[in-house]
């Protein structure tokens, strides 16, 4: 069976490897064995590699977030899943051929949805509709402004606030993704730079109600993303992108009332009931299955290719995602 494991932390391309070890085996009786059909290569998983978020405590360990694939054997006592069902594995070593996990770890997903979406379904919708939905009450007319508006979360902030009626401020860093995004839905797409907050405002109406702030980067893009918000906004921040701590002035904070948040999915996820975690992928499947949410895809390899699929990852200036494909 083949697998990808990271042998050290360093330059993500350079640092895992497709392995081959033995089957997973059958089964216990809590337990199921997936057949992985593809995976996603997410900016998580990339940071991981490199040594800059949550990760495995031992090396070598198993890598892959998001994976998704068909259930091929259940455990004895397991109950609301069979062998066929479309499923995607919530547990971390999901670069795979198959992996064996407990049935809690996995969620049945509607036949009608692709392999490659259910792939991209496990991180990023949800974290983007849980920010929209859980940090600030928002009503129709409201704006949400992001950074990193190009990358799949801001891509599903896009589509999900569109279809509450919210509005878009999205900030980019190249101005060819200016159109891009333009045309994808985004109401106000500008460069982040000088004097970002005033052009941003300028496009917006200066009395536009900006309450909430989405920050994928850290630094000082988290001050210049306040800079944007209205008095008593909150900025939410869920990336790692910059490496450097969330900044704000003590002028936002004090003068503007501006607070600042932190988002992780794993908490989300550890809190939850499981009829919660259940509603939420089943409304993230039928936004894909209804257009609601879409993600290019700029390429697919195979798990023998996984240097080339990282280093491709790892570009500046990438379309859409990159995933691990595998023909069931």
């Amino acid at each position: 069976m083949l697998r990808v494991d990271l042998f050290d932390h360093g330059r993500p391309d350079q640092v895992c490897r497709c392995v081959e070890v033995e089957d997973v085996g059958a089964p216990a009786s809590d337990e199921v064995v997936v057949a992985i059909a593809s995976s996603a290569i997410n900016p998580a998983d990339l940071l991981i590699m490199e040594g800059r978020y949550p990760g495995p405590e031992q090396l070598p360990a198993p890598m892959g977030i998001e994976g998704a694939g068909r259930v091929v054997e259940v455990g004895a006592t397991v109950e609301g899943l069979r062998p066929g069902d479309k499923v995607i594995s919530l547990a971390r070593c999901n670069w795979a051929e198959r992996v064996r996990v407990k049935a809690q770890q996995v969620i049945r997903l509607p036949e009608a949805l692709s392999f490659q979406n259910a792939a991209m379904l496990k991180a990023n919708p949800p974290s983007a509709y849980l920010m929209l939905r859980d940090y600030v009450d928002l009503e129709p007319g409201d704006w949400v402004v992001q950074n990193a508006a190009n990358s799949a979360v801001g891509h599903h902030i896009i589509r999900l606030a569109r279809a509450r009626g919210l509005r878009t401020a999205n900030i980019v860093r190249r101005e060819t993704l200016i159109d891009e995004l333009t045309a994808f839905g985004g109401d106000v797409v500008v460069v982040e730079g000088e004097e970002l907050a005033e052009r941003l405002r300028a496009r917006t109406g200066r009395e536009a109600r900006i309450k909430l702030g989405i920050d994928a980067v850290g630094g000082t893009a988290t001050m210049h993303l306040a800079a944007c918000l209205s008095d008593g906004g909150t900025v939410v921040n869920y990336g790692f992108l910059s490496g450097e701590p969330c900044m704000i002035t003590p002028h936002q904070a004090i003068l503007h009332d501006i607070t600042l948040k932190g988002f992780w999915l794993v908490r989300f996820m550890s809190a939850a009931a499981r009829a919660d975690i259940e509603a939420l992928y089943d409304t993230m499947a039928h936004h894909f299955i209804d257009g609601t949410l879409e993600v290019p895809v700029e390429a697919s390899y195979e798990l023998r290719q996984i240097d080339r699929a990282l280093a491709h990852a790892m570009r500046s200036g990438r379309h859409g995602k990159v995933l691990l494909d595998r023909a069931l």
